[in-house]
């Protein structure tokens, strides 16, 4: 092709093809369209709600293990749980509600599994309850989480569905196999537990990152 075939400067731009780039991101599914996705069995869809969600799951699965990798098997059993059971989610509440409480029943199974396993001697534990100032806010939550997974695992579980997840005594009870009265004496004497960690945290130097 000659010279002269192709346009030289100052000729009409009007004349001139475009290359026009879409700078606009993809749409982000609603909760609507993941369900479907999900329901329709598109594993796109199911990336994108596992992706969504499982950072604040994980947080909630590590408060309930001992160990980082005991909470990786209790996010991955949750999940399974999530995509399998998702036709009987009846939207009453916002889907990350439905799928925290499908991680707590996974972790509730993950424990009832090891406590046979488990044998704690009360003797080991402080009698006295906390008192009624107690409290945890001052801590990071990767301090919090330490102290919480040194509880026994019945401590720990109590404590979690009684102080975070808002279950009741009675509900608890029903949760876990024990009583009422059970449910209440092992929520006081976990905050006992955590009251005497805190004093020890909090006499402690701490180092700032």
């Amino acid at each position: 092709m000659s010279a002269a075939a192709w346009p030289t400067r100052g000729a009409d731009e009007a004349a001139l093809p475009r290359l026009v780039v879409s700078r606009t991101a993809p749409a982000v599914p609603t909760e609507d369209e993941l369900i479907a996705g999900c329901l329709e069995g598109r594993q796109l869809a199911q990336k994108q709600l596992y992706d969504k969600y499982a950072a604040r799951m994980m947080a909630v699965c590590l408060r309930y293990a001992q160990t980082t990798f005991e909470a990786e098997d209790v996010l991955q059993e949750g999940f399974l749980t999530v995509f399998r059971t998702l036709g009987s989610f009846r939207r009453e509440c916002p889907l990350e509600f439905w799928v925290r409480r499908v991680m707590v029943n996974a972790a509730l199974r993950q424990h009832r599994r090891n406590a046979p396993l488990v044998a704690v001697s009360d003797a080991e534990y402080p009698a006295a309850l906390a008192s009624p100032e107690f409290t945890l806010s001052n801590y990071s939550f990767q301090e919090l989480l330490g102290l919480v997974q040194e509880l026994a695992p019945r401590y720990r579980m109590v404590f979690n569905l009684y102080a975070i997840e808002g279950y009741n005594h009675r509900e608890i009870g029903e949760l876990m196999g024990i009583s009422e009265g059970t449910s209440k004496s092992q929520y006081s004497r976990a905050r006992a537990i955590l009251q005497a960690k805190v004093e020890r945290l909090g006499t402690a130097p701490r180092h700032d990152s």
